[in-house]
């Protein structure tokens, strides 16, 4: 099997991926951007070869990539990268090499498309918040109007349909009242994310906003927590894992708050339903995926009551950072090597190894000042930590800059943890 890792490198443990692979028997075949002298050694010993580009972005470089790897070494039988930023250039790069291993270029919209994931919830019988698409605005071309449309007829249209827009805005605020979230129909994490409390804020993101479509949602009042499963050929999970996010990444980053979650012991069971539902309803085969959840803190009409769980969105990924690190801790098993076999053998093979412990990531922003430093951490919980390091500046927003991972036993020991390493002067 030839299997093309794009952008083994990032984040950093995702040569585990590549790893089991390898003993797997597999041809592991990497491309990125980064320099061969970089990688981490046991990256490179688990590539076959690494093709590196100047700019991944470039999607004829890449095209040229899989092409020298085709010809080398034959028939490419998978491409992936296990990173939302590619996955719509994986995607291409399937359907321009015929691997039907995973989705194509016309199936992936429905995997990233905030606006089409409704139809996919409601298919699954999963509740999830009102939304409103609101396009891009058109951009008007004076030089262009006025040659080719000396009336001003475009720019016009362009002005009703802006008002018509923020029409069909006030209406939906009214339905279903302040505050609103706005986001990229299509976008990473919680980048460009904005929660807006008043009829000012909302007309001053539409006169300003960015030039790609977004979507408007009612705010969903309740903490995330995420479906995690490694999918099969037929859509059945061979691992489940689910983690609590108390401060969602949206006000993490927003806010710039410390970085806090963790791995629960088991999966809700009604979040275990409506993943599996929600798994069913997207098609979703042969993949590694996360999928965030709203917990209600109080019953909300139209979504169900407190302590439902309600589609937020899907992400056709591993969760970031290392929280595939987490759910090996949590539940003594090697997702990495489950992932292998899925992709090689299409079963699970590896079983727990032990019992389940909650997992807890905190992640420290430089700068703040904490009551209790790094030696007071270590010295408190060196028989419960399991990792400690710096974050990467790309993670940082999101995951902190300074990380912290632990194995309790309790809610209790959880929350100490936590309150522990949060405490500032």
């Amino acid at each position: 099997m030839n299997f093309v890792f794009i952008s083994p490198n990032f984040p950093k443990s995702y040569w585990n991926f590549c790893d089991r692979l390898r003993h797997l028997g597999v041809n592991v075949l990497g491309i990125g951007d980064a320099p061969y002298f970089s990688l981490e050694n046991q990256l490179k010993s688990s590539l076959t070869e690494y093709y590196k580009v100047t700019d991944m972005r470039d999607y004829q470089q890449m095209f040229r990539a899989l092409a020298f790897f085709e010809f080398k070494y034959g028939k490419v039988d998978w491409i992936e990268s296990n990173n939302e930023f590619w996955l719509s250039s994986d995607a291409r790069l399937r359907t321009d090499f015929n691997v039907t291993t995973g989705v194509g270029a016309d199936g992936i919209v429905g995997f990233q498309s905030k606006a089409l994931m409704k139809l996919s919830y409601a298919k699954a019988g999963v509740p999830s918040a009102r939304q409103l698409k609101i396009a891009a605005p058109v951009e008007s071309d004076s030089a262009s109007e006025g040659t080719e449309n000396p009336s001003g007829g475009e720019e016009r249209n362009s002005a009703a349909g802006e008002a018509r827009l923020k029409e069909e805005v006030k209406d939906f605020i009214a339905e279903v009242g302040y505050p609103v979230i706005v986001k990229p129909e299509v976008g990473v994490g919680a980048a460009a994310t904005y929660k807006l409390d008043t009829d000012e804020e909302v007309m001053n993101f539409l006169d300003s906003r960015p030039h790609v479509p977004y979507v408007m949602e009612e705010f969903v009042q309740g903490d995330i927590f995420s479906y995690d499963a490694i999918i099969d050929s037929r859509g059945e999970p061979l691992f489940e894992n689910s983690c609590h996010f108390p401060p969602s990444i949206m006000n993490i980053v927003t806010e710039n708050l410390d970085c806090s979650y963790y791995a629960l012991k088991e999966v809700p069971e009604q979040l275990r339903e409506r993943g599996r539902a929600t798994v069913k309803a997207f098609g979703v085969r042969s993949r590694f995926v996360h999928m965030e959840f709203f917990c209600l803190d109080h019953a909300k009409k139209g979504l169900g009551k407190k302590g439902d769980f309600v589609g937020l969105e899907v992400n056709m990924r591993p969760a970031g950072g290392y929280t595939p690190d987490m759910m090996d801790f949590a539940h003594s098993t090697d997702v990495y090597q489950i992932w292998a076999e899925m992709v090689v053998k299409d079963r699970r093979e590896t079983m727990q190894n032990g019992s389940d412990h909650f997992c807890a990531y905190y992640g420290r922003r430089d700068g703040r000042q904490y009551v209790h430093g790094h030696d007071d951490i270590v010295a408190k919980y060196a028989s419960r930590l399991v990792m400690c390091d710096r974050m990467p500046d790309a993670l940082s927003d999101d995951l902190g800059n300074q990380m912290y991972m632990a194995l309790l036993d309790t809610q209790e020991q959880l929350d100490e943890f936590m309150a522990y390493l949060s405490e500032t002067r």
